[in-house]
């Protein structure tokens, strides 16, 4: 397959190459070519004189606006994050601080509240106090009635089961006396 393109582009080569073992392109003895190199000296000339005078300049131009606004727009990012950074910190700060004043306003409440529930508890246990005191003087009152009522009673079972048992009736007094006794007695115990 190298060997047919290979034979298939020599074909096409020509015969004025071939003979001359030079490309045709690179004949200086040639006029035609003399002049090609010529005015091709003359149009990159041309060409450098136009690129350096004009158009290399405009770019140059082109590049420092560029390079001066890149420079800008950095500049003001910077002073953008300075600000940023340090509205960020003022916020945590304020956050700090709002938040050390609601802790304080809720340490304050809870301790008012305790303040409250604790006055509320010593009202609280003053008025059961006060009702207790009152509970045991009707218990107490109770019990002296309850006593005043059973001495009679007491008195007369005893005088009773005393004649049934001996058959003589005690003395008043005396059976009074030891009732007394009983019944105190009975209280201590």
């Amino acid at each position: 397959m190298r060997r047919f393109a290979a034979t298939a582009l020599l074909s096409l080569a020509p015969a004025a190459a071939m003979a001359d073992g030079t490309l045709p392109q690179m004949d200086l003895k040639n006029p035609l070519t003399l002049d090609q190199l010529g005015w091709m000296a003359v149009i990159l000339l041309v060409l450098y004189f136009l690129l350096s005078r004009w158009a290399l300049p405009e770019m140059g131009k082109v590049l420092a606006n560029r390079a001066a606004a890149i420079e800008r727009d950095l500049t003001a990012a910077r002073g953008a994050k300075a600000a940023a950074d340090l509205a960020a910190r003022e916020l945590n700060a304020t956050l700090r601080q709002a938040r050390h004043a609601a802790l304080a306003q809720v340490a304050a409440a809870v301790a008012q509240a305790k303040a409250e529930a604790a006055l509320n508890a010593a009202a609280l246990n003053a008025k059961l106090d006060e009702k207790l005191a009152q509970s045991e003087a009707q218990i107490a009152a109770a019990r002296t009635q309850a006593m005043a009522a059973i001495k009679p009673v007491a008195e007369q079972a005893t005088q009773t089961i005393l004649v049934r048992l001996t058959g003589a009736v005690p003395e008043g007094g005396q059976l009074g006396q030891r009732v007394d006794d009983a019944l105190s007695a009975r209280k201590v115990a």
